[in-house]
């Protein structure tokens, strides 16, 4: 039997397609994933496939251009751009004599290289197990042992893994209770947020787009972020602070075409931060020209996650990258038919206004057209006057500073303060609904007030 190389960083791409060629956005997204699995492509080859054979995917014609194209180019490792079977993947290792990596475990293995939180290396795991189960056929009777440096063979795990199929079976059970430990333990820390009345808000959009650098503008945060496929795998939450109170800021994986249904389904706790936003930031790279498309897909996995119903906000990033990102000096622009930049229909979401800022995160451009967006969707608004308060009201005076709201404050002859306040609309309604709160009655807007951002 064919023993499977511990090698695997010199690839040899296989693109199929059927009619046509592919498109050059599809080449170049397999070829950057294969990069980012860190792998140094060799050769990419056309296959294609009209009627797949089910022994080998492509052709027997095909097959002996792919043997000798990897001889000649040294490759060590395959990667077919296709789901394979898992016949058809033995027969082609064995044909080949090397390694034979499909999509879904190409990304399998990104996602075990980027995973470094607990949950997130157990998610990985458990996608690995499931995607390996269905190869245990015929004379594969045992999984490869987990290791680093080769492509495919990577796993996030601390065990490594047995050959036995009960044994696999019983690791995938223990992976399962200990992520729905770590999912009551983040079902806790969400409610806390929603008990806190902070709004939620999440970046999603397709890999690469710049959510991680917006991320970190907006919060300050140290979140990984790289010119790269999956450069953020776990999921990072922080509070941001806007001109009408604050909010809860999750940043997120990013997504891809094809993304493997394994994925998904064990990813299913950090797509939550997605699933229970009250509002979604749908990062779209403003230079890409497939953009449109980008944004059909990101559509596809949100309704596929049940986050198909959230409102969003399209924030069209990397506008400093040349021609294709012309940037929009309107903050709020609704999409109409007659809009061919994304128009809603298209996606099937007419009944969803999805407005659009376009930004730099990279260079701080427009992000004050994003905040006042965020204000006005989130229903944010402040209230700024003098109120009048008696003696005895010394502890609402003190959670006034304890919010930053006091501007400047006037001790009376009587003990009170008259005392000059800018907060959050929301903060002054919960201290009005507490003791000493009637001295805000004035300031509160009545009925159908407006209130400026």
């Amino acid at each position: 039997m064919f023993e499977r190389s511990r090698k695997g960083e010199i690839a040899l791409l296989i693109q199929t397609h059927a009619g046509g060629p592919p498109e050059p956005d599809v080449l170049e997204e397999f070829a950057d994933l294969a990069r980012s699995a860190g792998a140094t492509v060799a050769a990419l080859l056309h296959a294609r496939i009209d009627r797949p054979n089910a022994a080998i995917l492509i052709g027997s014609g095909k097959l002996e251009e792919v043997k000798a194209a990897a001889d000649a180019t040294g490759a060590d490792l395959v990667l077919v751009n296709h789901t394979l079977s898992p016949v058809q993947e033995r027969n082609l290792e064995k044909a080949l004599g090397r390694r034979v990596v499909d999509r879904t475990g190409l990304i399998l293995d990104i996602f075990a290289q980027r995973a470094r939180s607990h949950e997130g290396k157990l998610q990985v795991e458990l996608a690995q197990l499931r995607h390996m189960a269905t190869r245990l056929v015929r004379g594969w009777s045992h999984l490869e042992r987990q290791r680093g440096g080769a492509i495919g063979l990577r796993g996030p795990g601390e065990t490594q893994l047995e050959t036995d199929r009960r044994l696999l079976q019983k690791r995938v059970e223990q992976l399962q209770k200990r992520l729905e430990k770590v999912e009551v333990q983040h079902t806790q820390m969400r409610r806390a947020r929603v008990r806190s009345e902070l709004p939620r808000v999440a970046l999603v959009g397709y890999t690469n787009a710049g959510k991680s650098t917006l991320f970190n503008t907006l919060t300050g945060a140290d979140a990984y972020a790289d010119d790269r496929l999956f450069a953020t795998l776990d999921p990072t939450v922080r509070r941001i602070a806007l001109p009408g109170g604050a909010a809860m800021l999750a940043d997120t994986v990013g997504f891809v075409r094809d993304l493997p249904h394994d994925l998904v389904a064990a990813f299913r706790s950090t797509l939550s931060e997605a699933r229970e936003a009250d509002l979604l930031l749908h990062v779209i790279d403003a230079a890409d020209p497939l953009r449109d498309e980008r944004i059909a897909q990101v559509d596809a996995v949100l309704a596929e996650i049940g986050a198909g119903e959230i409102p969003q906000l399209l924030v069209y990033n990397k506008i400093d990258r040349g021609e294709g990102a012309v940037p929009r000096h309107d903050p709020a622009v609704r999409p109409t038919d007659a809009d061919a930049d994304t128009p809603v229909a298209d996606h099937g979401l007419d009944e969803i206004v999805r407005e659009r800022v376009w930004l730099s995160a990279r260079d701080g451009v427009g992000l004050d057209l994003l905040r006042a967006a965020l204000v006005a969707r989130l229903g944010l608004r402040r209230i700024a006057g003098a109120i009048r308060l008696p003696a005895r009201a010394g502890r609402l005076r003190a959670r006034l500073y304890a919010l930053e709201a006091v501007r400047a404050e006037t001790h009376e002859d009587d003990g009170g303060w008259t005392i000059e306040v800018d907060l959050a609309l929301s903060d002054a309604e919960k201290l009005a609904a507490g003791p000493g709160g009637d001295a805000f009655e004035a300031l509160l807007p009545q009925g159908d007030d407006e209130l400026p951002l």
